[in-house]
C-alpha cells in the first residue's frame, strides 16, 4: 500500500513535519511526518523500540527535537512546540499526556489528585501570592469550579463513588482511569496517552474504549494514542499511522492498516515475513485488525 496523502486529514491539530531526534549516535526518530485531525483519534503503533515514546517526549517538550518542526494549530494562530518546554506546552498550547508508567500521587485520594492537576488556574485565581489563598473571592470560586471539574471527570470514568479514596488502594485499571481523567482536568485540546490499555483485562479494555469515544465526541478535542493492545487501537483509532526504527512506513484507516504487508513484516521481521505462506501471513493481519467491527 502506498502511503496515503495527509492531506486526507481534512480538519488538522497537530502537523509534525520532518521530525528528527538524535541521542548521540543513536537516530530515535528519522525524518518523521504526521498530521492528527480535530476531534479524532489517532494511533501510532509500531514495534517496540520504534520511536513511540521519543515522538511524545518531543511532542511534549520532554525532548528537544535535533530537527523539524511540530506546529499545533490552535484557533488563536499556529503553535511551534519544538520551541517551547514542557510546561508551556502543557499550559498555553494545551497539549496534555500520561505516561507508560502510572505517575498518580498514591497517599492522596482521587478528588485531590485531579484538583492538583489544576493548580496554574488556582494559583491564577490567587493572583499568584500566597495573601490571595486566603479568603480571596476569585480564588474560592476557582477553588470551586476546580472540585466540580474533578467531580465531573471521576463520574465520567465511572470512578465518582470512590473520589475519597487513596489513589494507591485501587487496582491498576481504575488508576489508568484516574490519569485520563486528572489529564482531562487541565482541559486539553491535544490528549496524548501513551498505551492507556497496558495491564488491562478485555472488560476494562472495553471500557477504555467508551471513555475515549466519549471524550472525542463530548468534548471534540483530538486524541493522539500510542498502544499496543490492537484491540483498542483497530475498534477505536480514526487513522493509523505505524513507524519502524523511527520512520514512518505506513498510514491509513484501520482496515487499510491490518491489510499492509509492510506493516505485517514490521511486526514479524523481514526474514520471518519471506518464509512464511500467504495464508500465514493474512492470519497476521487479521491479529492486527482483531476485534474491528
Amino acid at each position: 500500500m502506498s502511503v496515503p496523502n495527509d492531506a486526507a486529514v481534512k480538519d488538522p491539530l497537530l502537523s509534525v513535519e520532518g521530525l528528527t531526534m538524535r541521542f548521540g549516535g543513536l537516530l530515535a526518530i528519522d525524518n518523521l511526518s504526521l498530521v492528527a485531525g480535530q476531534q479524532q483519534i489517532t494511533a501510532i503503533i509500531g514495534p517496540n523500540g520504534a520511536g513511540k515514546t521519543t515522538l511524545f517526549n518531543c511532542l511534549t517538550g520532554f525532548y528537544k527535537p535535533s530537527s523539524g518542526k511540530l506546529t499545533f494549530h490552535a484557533p488563536e494562530g499556529d503553535i511551534r512546540l519544538e520551541k517551547m518546554d514542557g510546561f508551556k506546552v502543557a499550559s498555553k498550547a494545551k497539549v496534555v499526556r500520561t505516561f507508560q508508567n502510572i505517575r498518580l500521587f498514591p497517599k492522596m485520594t482521587l478528588l485531590e489528585n485531579l484538583i492538583v492537576a489544576q493548580h496554574n488556574t488556582l494559583m491564577k485565581a490567587s493572583g499568584y501570592t500566597l495573601l490571595g489563598l486566603f479568603g480571596w473571592p476569585g480564588y474560592r470560586s476557582a477553588e470551586k469550579e476546580a472540585v466540580d471539574r474533578a467531580r465531573y471527570w471521576l463520574d465520567q470514568c465511572g470512578m465518582l463513588a470512590l473520589a475519597d479514596e487513596d489513589a494507591g488502594n485501587l487496582p491498576y485499571g481504575a488508576q489508568r482511569r484516574v490519569e485520563i481523567a486528572r489529564a482531562m482536568c487541565t482541559g486539553p485540546r491535544l490528549l496524548c496517552l501513551d498505551e492507556p490499555a497496558a495491564g488491562l483485562n478485555p472488560t476494562e479494555s472495553l471500557e477504555l474504549n467508551k471513555l475515549l469515544y466519549r471524550i472525542r465526541d463530548r468534548e471534540r478535542i483530538g486524541i493522539l494514542l500510542i498502544e499496543h493492545d490492537m484491540s483498542v487501537i483497530m475498534q477505536v483509532s480514526d487513522r493509523i499511522y505505524v513507524i519502524d526504527h523511527g520512520k514512518r512506513i505506513a498510514a491509513g484507516t484501520p482496515e487499510e492498516i491490518r491489510n499492509d504487508p509492510v506493516v505485517i513484516k514490521a511486526y514479524l521481521g523481514e526474514e520471518e515475513h519471506e518464509e512464511l505462506p500467504p495464508e500465514v501471513l493474512a492470519d497476521v493481519g487479521g491479529e492486527l485488525g482483531a476485534h474491528h467491527d
